[in-house]
């Protein structure tokens, strides 16, 4: 006998940055981890788009996965990836997100971020200023 669990999650507003759209799908506090909230973000990149250097919030982890097409990704002074649908990724507190695109420039690309932060935290992407 199969079990099947359904979750309705709220949507979000959505905002657009350059071409990125990152639509915030779920957002929770977690109980069992008092002053600690899940952020859940679908971000998704026209074709040949990126996004802005950044670093997160400083007590947020970062978990990603590509859903659609291939995402090119370089964090620190790691060498840059290339991500493809079903292929992840993470990012620890304080990392330097310098590489965050679209690796197509014909095929859109969307990754789901997973992001565990303090509760209080608002501002929870910080652009490199140019």
């Amino acid at each position: 006998m199969a079990l099947s669990l359904f979750i309705t999650l709220p949507v979000f507003a959505a905002s657009t940055v350059l071409g990125e759209k990152v639509t915030l799908v779920f957002d929770h506090a977690l109980p069992n981890v008092p002053g600690k909230s899940m952020k859940v973000q679908v971000v998704e990149y026209a074709p040949g788009v990126s996004s802005i250097p950044h670093t997160h919030a400083a007590s947020a982890f970062i978990y990603a996965t590509v859903l659609e097409g291939a995402v090119r990704s370089k964090i620190n002074d790691n060498p840059e990836q290339v991500y493809h649908a079903g292929e992840n990724f993470f990012e620890l507190p304080g990392d330097h997100h310098r590489v965050s695109a679209n690796a197509s420039d014909t095929e859109s690309a969307r990754l789901l971020a997973v992001l565990v932060a303090n509760t209080n935290e608002q501002n929870l992407v910080i652009n490199d200023k140019e």
